[in-house]
């Protein structure tokens, strides 16, 4: 591993959706709480995790969110004080990458600062190298939104140690602002499992303000979120084993593909059906495919290979 020198990459709310397979190191996936929103667990908002101690990390991730720190060679933690700012709606996991082969193979680690996070169990690719304090921010609440879509929204007891902890001249910083009214009413729509309600408001605040992309983003993962919950995986495949050119049915199999992670396959179904289909269903397939272009995120190489192929079929 290296310590690269530039700033990670951009990041954007569809960069949460990362293809991490942590299945060589402990269970892949992690029940969320059935009192979502209401439960409290115990133990530091800021802890060391290790090869043979991650298990803690995806038993805690089921109740709140958890960012995972790789550093090593040189560098040291950083994300410390940020994160105790949240009160104990997130938690961070720091991870000699030097010294844990098996989280830095699982989590694909190059080069170090690399930061990921875990929700529900389920690992979400971040960004590597240093980035600006406000896009560590906008990354943090975009985990948070993951994590209310997902149903982890409990909380961390809160100790003095884990306190706001704020850098050396700002000793006065406060506790994260809340959020836009209509993004938290989206969140508790969600956690309620209140899908419509959650998609109404996020249309709300972007009627109001077009240029939210954290809206953007969330309306278009929690109305995959709504399709998925009338989707029965095993059914949805056989039907479009069975109907090749039904585009209900590749809809069907490519919101599946693109809940686990499987977003070349999302593209590739619908993509390579579209040719065939007439002006209508082109428009439909095509705003499905925008969607997901969202929730993946603009800058992702998927993405970018899946644009190009897109624009060549319709001009």
């Amino acid at each position: 591993m290296t310590n690269p020198s530039t700033t990670g990459a951009g990041l954007t709310g569809a960069n949460l959706r990362g293809a991490v397979d942590l299945s060589s190191l402990v269970r892949p996936t992690v029940s969320a709480p059935e009192a979502s929103g209401s439960a409290v667990a115990s133990g530091a908002v800021v802890r060391e995790a290790s090869d043979a101690t991650f298990t803690e990390v995806l038993d805690l991730s089921a109740t709140v969110p958890v960012l995972v720190e790789f550093y090593g060679q040189g560098t040291e933690p950083a994300l410390g004080p940020i994160v105790k700012q949240y009160g104990g709606r997130i938690a961070l996991a720091t991870v000699d990458g030097t010294k844990n082969p098996q989280l830095a193979q699982a989590f694909q680690v190059q080069q170090v600062p690399t930061v990921a996070a875990v929700v529900g169990g389920r690992p979400v690719q971040l960004f590597v190298g240093s980035v600006p304090e406000q896009e560590l921010r906008d990354a943090i609440e975009q985990v948070l939104q993951l994590a209310a879509q997902n149903g982890v929204n409990g909380s961390l007891q809160v100790t003095a140690d884990d306190g706001p902890n704020a850098p050396e001249g700002d000793a006065g910083a406060a506790v994260e602002p809340p959020l836009p009214p209509h993004h938290q009413e989206a969140f508790d729509a969600i956690a309620a499992g209140d899908f419509a309600l959650a998609i109404k408001q996020y249309e709300t605040a972007i009627a109001q303000n077009p240029r939210d992309q954290l809206a953007v983003a969330g309306l278009a993962q929690v109305s995959l979120l709504a399709r998925l919950a009338t989707v029965s995986g095993e059914s949805a495949r056989a039907a479009a084993a069975a109907e090749p050119d039904s585009v209900a049915a590749a809809l069907n199999v490519a919101d599946l593909d693109m809940s686990g992670g499987q977003f070349d396959d999302a593209f590739a179904r619908l993509l390579d059906l579209f040719p065939r289909l007439d002006a209508a269903n082109k428009n439909l397939v095509r705003t499905r495919i925008l969607d997901y272009f969202e929730i993946v995120g603009a800058e992702d190489p998927r993405v970018v290979v899946a644009r190009r192929r897109l624009t060549g079929l319709l001009y």
